[in-house]
């Protein structure tokens, strides 16, 4: 069991209703983060370790839904986003992954980008840059399920060569603008380049 910091869940709610001040036009969607952020609590024992008894929301145990950590992984010019042609899914994508009992999601997001992209010296910003909530279909024995994803923005301080990952059929460095243009962009990519584009790197 991961040493959580106490004002963990406090600091992340701060940080949604932060973001619903900074994005008015999305504060709507910050609703079902909060009521999923609102189940978490601390347990004790034997349910620590039990979703059934104690569903944890930054677990993927939690097959209702859970938090996810995701990285906006910018080249160090800030021109460029590191993307990911996800091996399950299919799709370009950014890096990210599960939490895993982690509640500093940031971390979650820098850790991901870093295991997933092999680049080394990578830094987090701490204010959330996204949300999206979006369905992931059955795989196997693991039903369907629902991705509460926070996204932030992750940047290149050194080298920008990368290693593609097991996780990946192959990584890009893929301009920003592109792919607010490319109209076979996931729609969470373009509001991604969207945002990034105006506030100027």
């Amino acid at each position: 069991m991961q040493a959580q910091r106490p004002d963990a869940i406090a600091e992340l709610r701060s940080k949604l209703s932060d973001y619903a001040r900074r994005w008015p036009e999305e504060a709507g969607h910050t609703a079902p983060f909060l009521e999923l952020l609102a189940e978490a609590g601390e347990p004790r024992g034997a349910a620590q370790h039990d979703a059934a008894v104690w569903p944890d929301p930054f677990r993927r145990e939690r097959l209702a839904g859970h938090f996810t950590g995701s990285a906006w992984l910018v080249d160090r010019a800030g021109a460029r986003v590191l993307l990911t042609h996800h091996r399950k899914l299919g799709r370009w994508l950014q890096l990210g992954g599960h939490a895993d009992g982690d509640r500093d999601l940031a971390a979650v997001a820098l850790k991901e980008a870093e295991e997933e992209s092999g680049i080394a010296g990578l830094s987090v910003e701490p204010d959330l840059f996204d949300l999206d909530r979006h369905w992931i279909p059955e795989r196997g024995e693991v039903p369907g399920h629902w991705h509460y994803d926070l996204r932030y923005v992750v940047r290149v301080c050194d080298s920008e060569d990368f290693v593609v990952g097991e996780e990946s059929l192959a990584l890009a460095w893929r301009e920003i603008g592109a792919v607010l243009a490319d109209p076979d962009s996931d729609d969470s990519m373009r509001r991604l380049a969207r945002k990034w584009l105006a506030r100027g790197g």
